[in-house]
């Protein structure tokens, strides 16, 4: 019998507990609500998508810091497929001085997204597969011009080579040593 009593003692004392441990995370839990997106699902084991691709690349950092300015991580991370065309950092240093620093800027972020949304097809296009004079439409909603010459695929008209192609689990990155302008 006194087992019983120490027992039921006890039960008691862990669901009286329990309950003051319950209100307590209730109340952390309704001041303290935090929105992650797709980029923010850790998942160590699964290959990377696009976007940790560029990031784990030395060579796309100007690349990675435009992507976070014009807020698209999210976007590029989810299933796609997509086909991304990624400037190495030395195509960014092409561009006039001062072009990356305003495209940065907050005030700049739909002309930074315009112009990286020029860089993403949906769908996933390998090199091979590539011909001369094909057109892609573009996430911005332009076209590029893919053109293709003893082997080597280059984009509008020599705009920008493609040099490397990495695939990812969202589709496949194609490096290239040129930033692409969308038309005006």
């Amino acid at each position: 019998m006194r087992k019983i009593l120490i027992a039921s003692s006890m039960i008691c004392m862990g669901l009286f507990m329990s309950c003051g441990n319950q209100q307590k995370q209730a109340g952390e839990s309704q001041t303290e609500t935090e929105t992650v997106g797709q980029s923010g699902v850790q998942d160590d084991q699964s290959q990377k998508n696009v976007v940790q691709v560029a990031i784990g690349s030395k060579d796309h950092s100007t690349l990675v810091t435009a992507i976070k300015a014009a807020e698209l991580v999210d976007a590029l991370s989810n299933a796609g497929p997509f086909t991304v065309f990624a400037p190495t950092n030395a195509a960014f240093d092409k561009l006039p001085a001062g072009t990356v620093d305003n495209l940065l800027k907050p005030e700049s972020k739909d002309d930074l997204a315009n112009i990286l949304q020029y860089h993403v097809s949906v769908g996933v296009f390998k090199s091979e597969s590539f011909t001369d004079g094909q057109t892609i439409g573009q996430v911005n909603g332009n076209d590029i011009t893919v053109n293709v010459k003893d082997g080597k695929v280059s984009i509008n008209g020599g705009a920008a080579n493609i040099v490397a192609s990495v695939p990812a689990s969202n589709g496949i990155i194609h490096v290239i040593d040129g930033v692409l302008l969308p038309p005006k």
